[in-house]
């Protein structure tokens, strides 16, 4: 009996088997990208549109969606930025770069930092690819700040390679997103 009411007592606690939400803002959210040549190193930035992940800590089961505006784009050479986007990334036709994470490996702590890694699946250029980002988290009462990283390959992805005779580009552009986003539970 009293096993029992030890059992029913733990079921009832808030915060058992509770899935997350994560509402990421545009005005909070900075998406930083780089791009090494021989010559020197690209730094630009895109914006993001609207972002939501849904995430148990327990299970690691995510899902929800981080939609980045392609045609927001920029490097600060508008001569770049315009090949860039006609060439590379052809935002006209492709305006939407979209994550949808699957799941997280490692625990996410509601208090405090975690460092794990987010899966799922990244669109871009019209095609789908999978994705494995590393993620620091730090949450504190009903705020959570993300700092990500990944590498996106995209001549490997069928993008075209803005290199030239004289100037060679890397293959893949690094990306580092932060962001401040609202915590809540979802029962």
């Amino acid at each position: 009996m009293h096993k029992l009411i030890l059992l029913a007592f733990s079921l009832s606690l808030p915060g058992s088997a509770a899935e997350y939400s994560l509402h990421l803002a545009p005005e909070s959210t900075r998406v930083d990208w780089t791009l090494g040549d021989v010559l020197h190193t690209v730094h630009g930035v895109f914006k993001l549109k609207r972002g939501e992940i849904l995430f148990d800590p327990e299970s690691g089961k995510a899902s929800g969606e981080v939609v980045v505006d392609a045609a927001s784009g920029e490097s600060g050479s508008s001569a770049r930025d315009g090949r860039m986007h006609k060439n590379v990334l052809e935002s006209s036709q492709f305006p939407e770069v979209v994550f949808s994470p699957d799941r997280i490996e490692g625990k996410v702590e509601l208090t405090g930092v975690s460092n794990v890694e987010l899966h799922g699946i990244f669109k871009i250029h019209g095609a789908a690819h999978e994705l494995t980002a590393q993620v620091q988290v730090t949450v504190k009462e009903e705020k959570l700040d993300a700092k990500i990283k990944f590498d996106v390959p995209f001549v490997a992805w069928g993008m075209k390679d803005p290199s030239t005779f004289f100037l060679k580009v890397n293959k893949s552009v690094e990306i580092e997103m932060q962001s401040t986003g609202r915590l809540s539970a979802v029962r």
